[in-house]
């Protein structure tokens, strides 16, 4: 079933090509999610450290991965419907301000030297149920923070700047931090950042959705979500197929890189920053090229392309010998991923109502990820059980072949007809 027209988008009126930085909204909103992605890329260096340094065994990284998720998952839901029903802005300054207060916590134990890995897991739970309400207000804010034609190239510079922050300059300040005064240092620091986010956030207009204050209750709310995914296959799809590949590859992928960095070929905490920072590099050179880009035409075919070859990368972690080739099967993950990334959350933004895009992208999220937590707790003891390279392969190869079947779904192209009339300007055709 082709998608619906896409909707009109509250955004204010400006000048024919002045592009997403012009606008003041959308540089804050920029700049915020900027140096918070900078802390959770030292945040990531430092919680994996810190995981293999209080024990040796993948199963650590795994359980702390479970804690992270399972709250995630379990609110996702609910954080769709509060981001439709009020401001989008206030659910994103709490989700920052609870993470920040967790991180504060975690990085004081950790610079005193109490910190334990139980302690870990419920500071955990705190930060996954926060980033719950925090992930769908914060993929629902852009459309009316920018106008429609302007959400390709947001989102392509948004993707320039999360890997920038993510998975280059974080790590390795992360790894510098870690080196220099240890991993409380990288908690601290985190939390700083969240800080800072919600303070751009607190500075931006309000931007409240068109149906905020309905009296509709929040099962109704999500019932209309569930419903309007069932009627668009190339929804309900995507979510399914991203299921299933993420459950064979992402926790492999997780847990078991930097064990190959640590544990297989005896690299440092800084060889681990530079792996993640390659991947970054991928990402930032992807999402530069696209940004001067409009979406290719047939966008479907091409997102799942680019993501099946992005799972087989994840094969080639297996097979590396040496940091430098983990490093570029890293950064051919990164870039080929981001490319997919780019033009789907495009596509969404466009073909969704604004008034059902944070339970979409809640429902997106959930499905999506659901298997994530079996995938992390899997990963350690199948990998201990048949090896860490054979399983990086493994799921390397099935996540690709199951990632490339869902492209032969009835009506999944549809939409590929339907954005290209959208790109030429015909709304009407859309």
């Amino acid at each position: 079933m082709p998608p619906s027209a896409p909707p009109s988008r509250a955004a204010p009126a400006r000048r024919p090509g002045d592009g997403p930085l012009r606008n003041r909204e959308f540089r804050l909103l920029f700049t915020g999610r900027f140096v918070s992605l900078l802390g959770d890329g030292a945040f990531l260096v430092a919680v994996t450290w810190e995981a293999y340094t209080l024990s040796n065994s993948p199963t650590a990284l795994s359980l702390l991965g479970v804690a992270l998720t399972v709250p995630l998952i379990a609110l996702l839901l609910f954080g769709g419907v509060v981001s439709d029903r009020h401001d989008r802005r206030h659910v994103m300054m709490i989700a920052d301000a609870v993470r920040a207060g967790a991180l504060a916590v975690l990085g004081t134990l950790a610079v005193t030297g109490a910190l334990r890995l139980w302690q870990m897991v419920p500071l955990a739970i705190i930060y996954g149920a926060a980033e719950a309400f925090f992930d769908p207000a914060s993929e629902a804010i852009l459309p009316q923070v920018v106008q429609a034609g302007d959400l390709a190239r947001a989102n392509a510079l948004e993707q320039l700047v999360r890997p920038l922050a993510l998975r280059m300059a974080g790590p390795a300040i992360g790894g510098l931090l870690i080196g220099l005064l240890g991993t409380g240092a990288a908690f601290l620091a985190d939390g700083a950042t969240f800080l800072f986010s919600a303070a751009t956030l607190l500075a931006m207009k309000p931007c409240v959705p068109s149906h905020a204050g309905t009296d509709a209750g929040v099962i109704r709310q999500l019932r209309g979500g569930v419903a309007y995914v069932r009627r668009h296959v190339w929804l309900w799809g995507t979510f399914a197929c991203a299921a299933v590949a993420y459950l064979l590859f992402m926790g492999p992928a997780t847990i078991l890189l930097p064990y190959m960095v640590k544990h297989v070929l005896g690299g440092s905490s800084l060889q681990l920053g530079l792996v993640v920072a390659a991947g970054g590099l991928g990402a930032v050179v992807c999402a530069a090229a696209m940004s001067r880009h409009a979406l290719p035409r047939g966008p479907i075919g091409f997102i799942y392309v680019t993501w099946t070859l992005a799972t087989l990368a994840v094969a080639a972690y297996g097979v590396a010998t040496a940091v430098w080739q983990l490093m570029l099967a890293c950064l051919a993950f990164n870039l080929l991923e981001t490319a997919g990334t780019i033009v789907w959350a495009t596509v969404k933004q466009r073909h969704v109502p604004e008034s059902l895009l944070g339970r979409v992208s809640s429902l997106d999220w959930l499905i999506s990820i659901g298997l994530l937590p079996v995938s992390l707790m899997l990963a350690g003891p199948v990998s201990e059980l048949v090896g860490v390279r054979t399983t990086l392969v493994a799921a390397g190869v099935l996540g690709a072949l199951v990632t490339l079947a869902g492209l032969a779904l009835p009506g999944m192209r549809d939409l590929d007809r339907t954005d290209v009339a959208f790109a030429r300007g015909d709304r009407a055709a859309a």
